[in-house]
Parts: structure tokens; sequence; C-alpha cells
């Protein structure tokens, strides 16, 4: 009988070895679950963030917004059609 207990014994060590292990691996899919989500939205903001720089230059690098910061800060002014001179007649020149 004393081989019967032990056995059972044994098996029952096994058994809940086996269901602390199961606890443990679903434990860790979860965390890396949640590592996996908090990954994606930092992707997705960082996209966001990206998309607005990227218009952000688009907007500052617009011809008129050009002109205007030329005009205004440097007190430039667009030359007239008398003044201005093309270099090397290619087929491009006026």
């Amino acid at each position: 009988m004393s081989r019967l207990l032990i056995l059972q014994a044994l098996l029952a060590a096994l058994v809940f070895a086996s269901a602390v292990g199961v606890v443990i691996t679903r434990h860790e899919a979860r965390q890396a679950f949640i590592e996996h989500q908090s990954e994606l939205q930092e992707r997705d903001a960082l996209n966001l963030e990206w998309t607005q720089l990227q218009l952000e230059q688009a907007t500052w690098a617009t011809q008129a917004r050009i002109e205007t910061a030329a005009h205004e800060r440097l007190g430039m002014i667009r030359p007239g059609p008398d003044r201005i001179i093309y270099v090397g007649g290619g087929p491009w020149a006026r």
C-alpha cells in the first residue's frame, strides 16, 4: 500500500507542477501581449507625429511663405524682367 501512496503523491506533485507551469506560461503570454499592445500604441503615436512633422515641413517650405519671409525679413524684392540675365543659351533659356 505504501508504494501506491508514494505513486499517488508523485502523480499529485506532477499534476501540481504542471498546473503551476500552465499558470506561469499564461501569465507570461499576457504580459507579452500587453507589451505588444503598448508598442503598437507607441508606433501609432510616432506615425502620427511623423505625419504632423511632414505637414509642418511642407507648410514652412511653401514658395509664398519663403517669398514673404525674404521680403519682410531681408528686404528682398523680385527683380523686373529687364534685370534678369540668363546664362548659357540652352533650350530652357528665354
